[in-house]
């Protein structure tokens, strides 16, 4: 018993930590933009044509809408904002006109 414990205690203690960091080892440093993009496009023309066949049954077209559109919703929480680098818009950067 008195072994049991403090090993349960360092068990417990592995078990929280490692769900705590489990996304931090498979997220990619650079990110390209126009790559995640291009994927999500690509997964929207899949859904486009499986809603678009009447030949497929809906059994077999259904789990790849799901996969599909799930992997939508991960790809654009991955992405983020779009950060534009350079100077600000034209129409946000001037001065508003007034007319008289």
């Amino acid at each position: 018993m008195i072994r049991v414990v403090p090993l349960s205690g360092v068990f417990l203690l592995v078990c929280i930590v490692s769900s705590a960091v489990a996304g931090e080892y498979k997220q990619a440093p650079d990110i390209c933009y126009w790559c995640v993009r291009d994927a999500i496009y690509e997964d929207v023309t899949l859904i486009d044509r499986l809603e678009a066949n009447p030949d497929m049954d809906e059994s077999v077209k259904g789990p790849a809408i799901v996969a599909a559109r799930a992997d939508i919703h991960r790809l654009r929480a991955t992405l983020g904002p779009l950060q534009q680098e350079g100077a600000a818009p034209c129409c946000y950067a001037r001065k508003p006109l007034y007319v008289r």
